[in-house]
C-alpha cells in the first residue's frame, strides 16, 4: 500500500487508489500509479467538471469536431477552410514563476493549435492578478506580460486582444488564460490518434528533462499554499525550437505519411501516448523509453513519462514513411526518434530497454471516477446580492467630473496600451482592427473574409449570480464581435473556479455552466473547446468564480466593419437596447463606495435581437461607429469613443429621468452606443423598429470636449491624461 503523502502528491485519494486496485486485480507499479495519478487528475481526467460540461450545446451546422474528441475545436468557415480555435489557463505555474509559467501556457495553447494541422494566425489572452497596488501583484504582472510577450514575439504569431482584470480576490491566485486560433484546410484536418496497428510511435523536438514533474496532478489539480516549493513544476520554454516545430508540422501535415499528431503537454509523455491509443478502436501502444533522448543524467522511467518538458510532439508514422518524416524534421534541424509502436490490443506497455515498468489497459486509465459533489448555494449570497439603492448617496453634479477622471484612471477600465504594446499585434500582416477595441479583426487572406476575435468574463457579476454573470459573459463577448460587424461563430472557453469539493464552490461551478449553455442556446454559438482550471484558492481563500469566454465571429466582406472612435464632427450619438439603468456590481459601485453588491440582470432575448441589429447596420453602411457599453456605463463609453477618436460629444440633456450615478455610469446589459451621419438615422431606426430595438439619441460628435448636459464637461486631453495614468503601468 503507498503512503498517504505519495498520494497526495500525485492527487489521488485513498478510494481512488483502492479503486485501481480493483481496476487491476493487483497492486500498480511505480510508473503505472504516476500514470493513473496524472490522467486521473483533475486536469486531464475533468473528474469534477465532465458530468456538468456535457451540458453546454457543442453541435452546430459549421462544427466539425467532438468537445473533448481532439486538441482543439475546428469548425467550418467556408473555402474550404475551417478555423481551429482553443483557450487554455496555466494559473498555477504563473503563480509561482509568472514569466515561464505565461510563456509556456502560450506554447501549449499554440501547439494544440497546429497538432490538428493548422497554422496559428493569432494569439488572445484574459489575465485576472491582485490590486496593483501591492508589490507582489505588480511582479506577477510584469512577469506574466513579459513571457507572454516573449514567447508569442519569437513565434511570429500575432497577439491580437484580450483583457486584464484586478481584484483582490486574485491576489494570490492570478489567472492567466491563453487563447490562440488558426486556419487549416478542411482535408487536413489533423486528429491525436495511433490510427491502428503497426504505425511508429516517434518523439520530436526538445530533449526530456525534469521540469514540469507532477504538473497536471501535484500542481494544477490541487490547491496551493504561497510557501510550498513548487517552482521545479513550472515549465521552462524555447519558443524558438517551437517555431521550428510548426514550421516543420505544418509541412508534415500536407503529406499522407502520418496518421496522428499530439502535443506533449500536461503530463507528457503519459498524456500523449494514452490518449492518442484511447482515440483508435482497441487501440494499444507498445513503447520503450530508453530511447527516449534526455537532457539530465539519471532520470527514472517514472520522471521521463511524467516530465512536462516543452517543445515536443508526438507523431504517429506509417512505418514505409518513416525515412521521409526523419529527413524532414532534420531539414528543419528538429531531433526525431522512433521510441514505439502502435498496437491493436487495448494495452499501454511500457519497457525501459528490457524491463518492462508499465503493462496497463488503455481503457482503464482513461476512465476516471467522475464525482458531482453536493450542491450548496453560499449562505452570504442572499446578503450580497441585496442592494438598497436608497443607503447609498447620489452623486453631486459638481462631483460628475471627478467621478469620471476616478474611473477611466481605475485599473479595470484605464488604458492597456503599456500591455499590449509589448506584443507584435501586426506580424503576419493580417490585423485589421488591433488591440483596444471591442474586438480583434484579422483577415484571412485569399479569400475577402475576416475574423473578429475576443476574450470576456466578469468575475464580479459572477460572484454576486453564477449563473446570469455567466449569461453576462457570453453576451458580452457577441456583443464585442457584433459591434465590429461579425456574427458569432463558436466560443472555446476557460472555467476558473476554486476547490470544487467544497459544496458553495461547486455550486458556483455548476450554476456558471448552466448560465454559459442557456446563453449559448439562445444564441444558437456551439462551445467547441475549452479547459477547466479548478482548485484556485491559498488557505481557503477562492477567486471568483471566473468563466472567460473566448469567441470567433464571422466577417463575409471585410469591407464591411464597424470601430469604436467616433468618426467626423456633427454626426448623431445614440444608444441602442435597455433602457434601464443598473448600478449591481457596477465598477462605480466598488471604485466609489467599496461595495461589491446587488444582482445584475440581463435579458437574453433583446441582447441576442441587438447583436442582429448591430450587424445588419455594420453590413448595409448605416452606421459609422459602434462601442459595447460596459465597465464604467455611457460616460466611460462615450469618453472611450472621444479618446479613441480624439473628437468630441456634446449632449444638452440627459433626456432621462432617475440617479445621476446610474443614468452616467450604471451598467445594464445589452446597450451599444453607435454614431450615425444625419442622412443615415432615419434608417437606422427603421431598422431598430423593425428589430424591436429601444434607441434614444444622447447627443452630437463635437469638435474636443465631451459634455454632457450640466454634469461633465471635459476636454478629450484631460480624459486621455486620467485613462492613461494608472500607477499600475509598466514601467
Amino acid at each position: 500500500m503507498v503512503s498517504k503523502e505519495t498520494l497526495h502528491q500525485i492527487a489521488l485519494s485513498e478510494s481512488e487508489y483502492d479503486l485501481i486496485v480493483e481496476r487491476l486485480g493487483r497492486e500498480p507499479s511505480e510508473v503505472e500509479l504516476g500514470l493513473f495519478g496524472s490522467l486521473w487528475s483533475e486536469h486531464c481526467g475533468y473528474k469534477h467538471s465532465k458530468i456538468l460540461l456535457k451540458r453546454l450545446p457543442s453541435k452546430g451546422r459549421a462544427v466539425l469536431t467532438e468537445v473533448g474528441e481532439e486538441n482543439a475545436g475546428a469548425i467550418d468557415i467556408g473555402n474550404d477552410l475551417c478555423l481551429i480555435m482553443k483557450m487554455e489557463s496555466h494559473n498555477h505555474p504563473s503563480a509561482i514563476e509568472p514569466f515561464q509559467g505565461a510563456a509556456t501556457g502560450v506554447g501549449g495553447i499554440v501547439r494544440d493549435i497546429f497538432a490538428m494541422g493548422a497554422y496559428p494566425i493569432a494569439l488572445l489572452n484574459s489575465l485576472r492578478f491582485g490590486p496593483p497596488s501591492e508589490s507582489n501583484n505588480r511582479h506577477l504582472l510584469n512577469g506574466v506580460v513579459e513571457g507572454i510577450a516573449s514567447y508569442g514575439n519569437c513565434l511570429g504569431i500575432p497577439d491580437v486582444g484580450g483583457e486584464v482584470v484586478f481584484s483582490q480576490s486574485y491576489s494570490e491566485n492570478p489567472l492567466v488564460n491563453a487563447m490562440c486560433i488558426g486556419i487549416a484546410q478542411k482535408g487536413k484536418l489533423m486528429g491525436a490518434t495511433t490510427g491502428g496497428p503497426g504505425n511508429l510511435v516517434m518523439l520530436v523536438g526538445a530533449d526530456t528533462g525534469r521540469d514540469g514533474l507532477h504538473g497536471a496532478s501535484g500542481l494544477a489539480s490541487q490547491t496551493f499554499e504561497s510557501d510550498r516549493e513548487l517552482r521545479p513544476t513550472v515549465q521552462v520554454g524555447n519558443p524558438f525550437m517551437e517555431k521550428l516545430l510548426i514550421e516543420a508540422c505544418f509541412e508534415l501535415v500536407q503529406t499522407d505519411w502520418i496518421v496522428g499528431l499530439q502535443d506533449l503537454g500536461a503530463a507528457g509523455l503519459t498524456s500523449a501516448c494514452i490518449e492518442c491509443a484511447a482515440k483508435s478502436p482497441y487501440g494499444g501502444i507498445n513503447i520503450d523509453i530508453s530511447k527516449v533522448p534526455r537532457r539530465e543524467q539519471g532520470m527514472t522511467p517514472y520522471e521521463v513519462m511524467l516530465s512536462e518538458s516543452q517543445e515536443r510532439m508526438l507523431v504517429i508514422v506509417k512505418k514505409q514513411y518513416q525515412s521521409q518524416v526523419k529527413e524532414l524534421f532534420d531539414r528543419w534541424d528538429l531531433h526525431s526518434d522512433v521510441i514505439g509502436e502502435t498496437t491493436d490490443d487495448g494495452m499501454a506497455i511500457i519497457n525501459d530497454g528490457a524491463l518492462e515498468v508499465a503493462n496497463v489497459p488503455v481503457q482503464i486509465l482513461t476512465d476516471p471516477p467522475l464525482y458531482e459533489t453536493k450542491c450548496r448555494e453560499p449562505g452570504w449570497t442572499k446578503t450580497i446580492q441585496q442592494l438598497d439603492i436608497s443607503t447609498i448617496p447620489d452623486i453631486a453634479p459638481a462631483e460628475c467630473n471627478n467621478v469620471l477622471l476616478r474611473l477611466l484612471a481605475s485599473p479595470n477600465i484605464a488604458s492597456k496600451e503599456s500591455i499590449y504594446r509589448q506584443y507584435d499585434h501586426q506580424v503576419q500582416t493580417n490585423t485589421v482592427v488591433a488591440p483596444g477595441g471591442d474586438a480583434a479583426v484579422v483577415r484571412i487572406k485569399s479569400t475577402c473574409k475576416g475574423i473578429a476575435l475576443t476574450t470576456d468574463g466578469n468575475g464580479r457579476y459572477c460572484y454576486l449570480n453564477p449563473r446570469i454573470g455567466a449569461m453576462i459573459a457570453v453576451a458580452e463577448a457577441a456583443r464585442n464581435l457584433t459591434c465590429v460587424g461579425a456574427e458569432p461563430l463558436a466560443i472555446t472557453d476557460c472555467l476558473n473556479f476554486g476547490d470544487p469539493e467544497k459544496p458553495d464552490r461547486y455550486y458556483q461551478l455548476k450554476e456558471c455552466i448552466e448560465g454559459i449553455a442557456d446563453a449559448c442556446r439562445e444564441f444558437g454559438i456551439p462551445v467547441i473547446s475549452g479547459n477547466v482550471s479548478l482548485y484556485n484558492e491559498t488557505r481557503g481563500g477562492s477567486i471568483y468564480p471566473t468563466p472567460i469566454i473566448g469567441m470567433v465571429g464571422l466577417i463575409s466582406d471585410m469591407r464591411q466593419y464597424c470601430t469604436v472612435g467616433f468618426k467626423e464632427e456633427g454626426d448623431l450619438v445614440y444608444i441602442l437596447g435597455e433602457p434601464n439603468a443598473e448600478l449591481a456590481g457596477t465598477e462605480y459601485l466598488e471604485v466609489v463606495h467599496d461595495k461589491v453588491l446587488g444582482c445584475p440582470k440581463i435579458d437574453i432575448a433583446m441582447e441576442k435581437r441587438l447583436h442582429e441589429c448591430c450587424v445588419e447596420l455594420i453590413r448595409q453602411g448605416i452606421i459609422r461607429s459602434a462601442h459595447d457599453c460596459s465597465e464604467g456605463g455611457v460616460a466611460v463609453t462615450l469618453a472611450e469613443c472621444c479618446m479613441v477618436s480624439g473628437l468630441g460629444f456634446v449632449a444638452d440633456t440627459l433626456d432621462v429621468a432617475g440617479r445621476i450615478d446610474a443614468i452616467l455610469f450604471g451598467e445594464a446589459q445589452s446597450r451599444i452606443v453607435v454614431s450615425v451621419s444625419e442622412k443615415m438615422a432615419r434608417q437606422m431606426e427603421m431598422i431598430t423598429q423593425e428589430k424591436d430595438i429601444p434607441m434614444r439619441k444622447l447627443g452630437n460628435v463635437s469638435k474636443d470636449r465631451l459634455i454632457i448636459a450640466e454634469l461633465i464637461d471635459l476636454s478629450v486631453e484631460e480624459l486621455v491624461a486620467s485613462w492613461k495614468s494608472s500607477p499600475w503601468y509598466l514601467s
